[in-house]
């Protein structure tokens, strides 16, 4: 008895500091948003959709369209490009690009990624977009189609303008785009601390990351910091642990160190209290069910991606499933989403998750269903 007294007086301990972190996170941002990676599920949020100057947070959404060009095979990492009269007058951050200096895509990258180079985000962004007007509407284009309602773009670099805003949780939604088309490459560059550019010239030039949770936070590889005199001090940040990847938002904090306090506090919130849960792995079958007209009397139905869902730790609630079925209309092909698999906790759908099958299945010609149909007639 003792014991179970014991235990619940722990719990209720437990959950009284998880509701008193929860009052008082980013208490001296102008807004947060905490959320997981792969379903983009809000943990935490405060003042999430106020229009804010992002600074240098921009650069994500520069970012999103170099590796949208990569992807598709418009641009190379190995490409070399010249900087322009323009690129070269940029001020703030930079690496001191001259007017005719050329560069590689992947080193211009690194700049953007680790030093948040103005400049360099100018050459890749005439190179993508032919101008910088039309870069500009492409990155406006792209956070219409990712339904980013509060966010507007002037500018490819994030310099003040008072027509260039986001907020927290257009910034979290654009981060998790690029973590999905960036993938590990984003993360071995967006991980480092220090790196070089020009390494075979006279004017090799050392690379210092602004975001300075990689050196003390656990698990932390990116992403983007950001600071005007307008923004203050503003970062977006992403970590993983035990297979759960966070991403973190703060806008408008007063200094650096209040800013990397506030938003480490966010990921600790986040890992203490949620936990990522694989239902099912990519290809495990979910069911076998029955199929009409077609030359297989059968089909295993199977996940199309991992099927994974994030879990409240203190939610002891029972996690249910059913599979809605949308084709199931022979002739189909293997890879066909066929269905969905909803996730159920207390009722209400928590997640929707593509099912497929892995073999082609062909229709019953019409004499085959002739021929069916006497047999069970007879």
């Amino acid at each position: 008895m003792f014991k179970k007294i014991l235990v619940c007086i722990c719990l209720c301990f437990l959950f009284s500091i998880n509701h008193i972190h929860a009052e008082n996170l980013a208490a001296n941002a102008q807004s947060s948003i905490l959320i997981e990676a792969s379903t983009k599920q809000v943990l935490y949020k405060n003042n999430e959709t106020e229009k804010l100057y992002p600074a240098s947070t921009t650069k994500i959404m520069t970012m999103i369209l170099m590796f949208e060009a990569i992807n598709k095979g418009s641009l190379s990492w190995d490409e070399k490009l010249t900087c322009s009269e323009y690129a070269a007058s940029m001020g703030g951050s930079q690496i001191y690009l001259e007017q005719g200096e050329t560069m590689s895509v992947s080193d211009l990258f690194k700049s953007i990624a680790i030093a948040s180079a103005n400049d360099s985000c100018v050459m890749i962004a005439e190179r993508i977009g032919g101008t910088i007007d039309s870069f500009v509407e492409m990155m406006n284009e792209k956070a219409s189609e990712l339904n980013l309602t509060n966010t507007h773009f002037v500018n490819a670099t994030g310099l003040h303008d008072d027509n260039h805003y986001t907020c927290a949780l257009d910034l979290s939604t654009m981060a998790a785009y690029l973590i999905d088309i960036g993938g590990d490459t984003l993360f071995e560059t967006t991980s480092l601390y220090d790196s070089y550019i020009r390494e075979d010239s006279d004017s090799k030039f050392w690379l210092v990351n602004t975001n300075k949770l990689l050196n003390s936070y656990e698990g932390c590889d990116g992403l983007k910091t950001g600071y005007t005199k307008e923004a203050g001090y503003c970062i977006v940040s992403t970590a993983k642990r035990n297979g759960l990847r966070l991403i973190a938002v703060v806008l408008k904090e007063s200094n650096p160190t209040t800013r990397n306090t506030e938003v480490a506090q966010l990921l600790d919130y986040g890992f203490s209290l949620y936990e990522s849960i694989t239902l099912f792995k990519k290809d495990d079958v979910i069911e076998n069910v029955d199929i009409k007209n077609a030359t297989i009397s059968s089909v295993d139905i199977v996940a199309l991606n991992d099927i994974t869902y994030i879990k409240n730790k203190n939610n002891a609630s029972k996690i249910t499933y059913e599979c809605q079925y949308t084709n199931l209309n022979p002739p189909l092909n293997a890879g066909d989403v066929v269905g969905y698999l909803l996730l159920k906790q207390d009722n209400e759908t928590i997640g929707s998750y593509e099912l497929t099958i892995k073999q082609n299945i062909k229709a019953l010609s019409l004499i085959e269903k002739a021929y069916d149909y006497l047999l069970n007639f007879i």
